[in-house]
Formats: structure tokens, C-alpha cells, sequence
């Protein structure tokens, strides 16, 4: 237990030693990169980072595995800069890029239901203007959904590490298999687009725009998107870990709507099962069903204590090898869609 905090701090001074060593040179034109922002209560709350320059990919069926591995690796090999001052064009809000280059900007207001384009730009810097987006739920949503993306949407193998990296780094936008059958799913859930659809995963924030590329070729419901930072600061050592992550994503979502209950979607390759139980624990009678798809060898015996405590709480659980039967199983429940 006492090993990890001696490399946090090990790592940090490495990082800062490093940068004494070689500083980064302040690019003359930065930019922001965006990322789908939601509503809260009180108004909207918009995500972005500061960069030397944008790195996207550029799919071709075409691409050969090494083609697709250089592109994809160039995403990672970001400049982030700290301390730029980023402005909400139209409100005059601000907020600082921290030593990663994110920043969080919250619009107060109220806003009607539907997406929401904000314009931010870096200040005094007219041509960085971006538009960033914000998706504030129907007044009319019976229910929130939180899913999960490898292997419960996106065919990756996260349940084995050799296999998540080789399917992350030599594939494309257009070679990312997005199962069928979650696209349905994710539909019927929504109501067609009634009900909002929240995509959290462990990735990087630097695949973003990448995984917006695959959403929207297979048709998925668009909705903010929950990633994660790899990053090293005072608070994280190069990043909190899956569950920790994921449950507080699940929080602030359930937070951010705070009368609607919810469905958690995921897979039992990455403890999504105990994973789930905690956030039943911690909002008692908000989360009405769980559904898992079972990746792999299938569940462990973690998994099934973790799916039996969720039902005897009274949360209806569908699992499978795939979601062909959820449906019929949440209807079963009494689920209200």
C-alpha cells in the first residue's frame, strides 16, 4: 500500500525535473479541443482542453493495421497547455486550462430541452473560436441511461489487455465493430431520443472525437461522452482507477438529474457488476435495472454475488451473451420506458 504513493510522488518529481530539463515551448496558437458537455440543474456545464494543435484521424477502409496504428498513436502525443484563459463568448464566463490543458466551464441559466452550441474561444484570441455542445434532456424523459462502451457497445477485448490494445491501436473509425444489437437497445431505451443516453468509459479524453466518428457511423443515440485522464498531478497517479472513475461519472450524471432514475449498462469483463452494486448502494432506489452483457469466459463468481445482491435490493438485472432477450426482461421487470 505504501509503494504506490512513493511512485505518485516519484513520478511527479520525474515529470517536473523532466520539464526543467527540456521545457515545452509555448505554442503561439493554441487551440481547444471540445468535448459533449451536459446539463445540471441550474444551467450547463461545458468541457474542453487546451492543446498545441488538434490530432484527428482520418478513416479509410482502405488503411493497412500499420497505417491505422500511426494514426491512432498520434492521438496520444498531445501538447497540453496549462494556465490559458478560456471565455464563453456570449456569457463572458471564464475559466484556466489546468496542468493538463482541461477545463470545466459551468453556464448558469436555464436552458430549454435539445442540444445546445456554445461558442468558446481562447481569450483574446479571436481565432480559436470553437462551438461547444451541451445536451440538456427532455422535459418528457422517463429515465436516464449510463452505458459503458469496450465490449458492452464497441467489440475491444478490455477484458484482456494484449487484446484491448491491439484492437485500439490498429483499428479505425471504420473498422470498430459496434454490436448490432446494442444500437436497438440503446433506441428502446431512449424512446427513440426521448430519454438521455450517457457513454462513460476508462479510454482517454484524446479519443473523443474518434469515438464520436464510430457513435455516429453505427447510429448510436448521441450523448455527452465520460472519458477519462491519464495524466500525472498532485491528485492522480496517471489516472484514478476503472471503478473509482466510472462510479464518480455515474454520480455526477445522477446528480446532474436528479429526478429522473436510471438504467446501468455494461459488461461483466471489467467489474461492471460490483461496480453497479456500489452506485445501487450509494443511490438507493434510483437505478432501476442493470443489464450486462457477458464477454469472454462469461461472469466470475464476483459478478454473480454482485448481480444476486443487486436483485434481492430490488434492481432488475438482465445478462447475457447479448442483448437480444433485454427487452422482454426489463418489460418482465416492470420497467417504464
Amino acid at each position: 500500500m505504501r509503494l504506490k504513493p512513493a511512485l505518485h510522488r516519484a513520478a511527479i518529481w520525474g515529470e517536473r525535473a523532466f520539464d526543467r530539463a527540456f521545457p515545452a515551448k509555448t505554442p503561439e496558437n493554441p487551440v481547444l479541443d471540445t468535448y459533449r458537455g451536459y446539463g445540471v440543474p441550474d444551467g450547463i456545464v461545458l468541457r474542453a482542453r487546451v492543446l498545441a494543435s488538434l490530432r484527428r484521424t482520418t478513416p479509410d477502409p482502405g488503411q493497412s493495421r500499420w497505417q491505422n496504428l500511426r494514426q491512432m498513436a498520434s492521438l496520444f502525443l498531445t501538447h497540453e497547455v496549462a494556465d490559458v484563459t478560456v471565455v464563453a463568448v456570449e456569457s463572458g464566463l471564464t475559466a484556466v486550462s489546468d496542468e493538463e490543458g482541461y477545463i470545466t466551464l459551468k453556464i448558469p441559466g436555464e436552458f430549454a430541452p435539445g442540444w445546445h452550441r456554445i461558442t468558446l474561444e481562447i481569450k483574446d484570441v479571436p481565432d480559436s473560436r470553437v462551438v461547444a455542445e451541451a445536451l440538456v434532456p427532455s422535459a418528457d424523459a422517463r429515465l436516464g441511461i449510463v452505458t459503458d462502451i469496450d465490449d458492452t457497445l464497441i467489440q475491444t477485448g478490455a477484458y484482456s489487455l494484449a487484446k484491448n490494445l491491439w484492437t485500439t491501436f490498429t483499428g479505425s473509425a471504420t473498422s470498430r465493430r459496434v454490436f448490432a444489437d446494442a444500437t436497438v437497445l440503446l433506441d428502446h431505451l431512449s424512446g427513440h431520443g426521448r430519454n438521455p443516453v450517457f457513454y462513460v468509459s476508462s479510454s482517454p479524453w484524446n479519443l473523443h472525437a474518434f469515438l464520436g466518428k464510430v457513435f455516429d457511423r453505427a447510429g448510436l443515440v448521441p450523448g455527452p461522452i465520460f472519458l477519462r485522464d491519464l495524466g500525472i498531478g498532485e491528485n492522480q497517479f496517471i489516472s484514478r482507477g476503472h471503478g473509482n472513475h466510472k462510479g464518480g461519472a455515474i454520480d455526477r450524471i445522477m446528480a446532474a438529474n436528479p429526478d429522473l432514475p436510471f438504467v446501468l449498462i455494461g459488461d461483466t469483463g471489467q467489474h461492471d457488476a460490483e461496480i453497479y452494486l456500489e452506485a445501487c448502494h450509494r443511490h438507493g432506489g434510483r437505478i432501476d435495472a442493470v443489464i450486462l452483457r457477458e464477454p469472454g469466459s462469461g461472469p466470475d463468481d464476483a459478478s454473480r454475488n454482485a448481480i444476486s445482491t443487486m436483485r434481492r435490493l430490488g434492481v432488475i438485472v438482465a445478462h447475457g451473451t447479448d442483448f437480444g432477450q433485454v427487452a422482454e426482461a426489463l418489460e418482465r421487470g416492470g420497467l417504464q420506458i
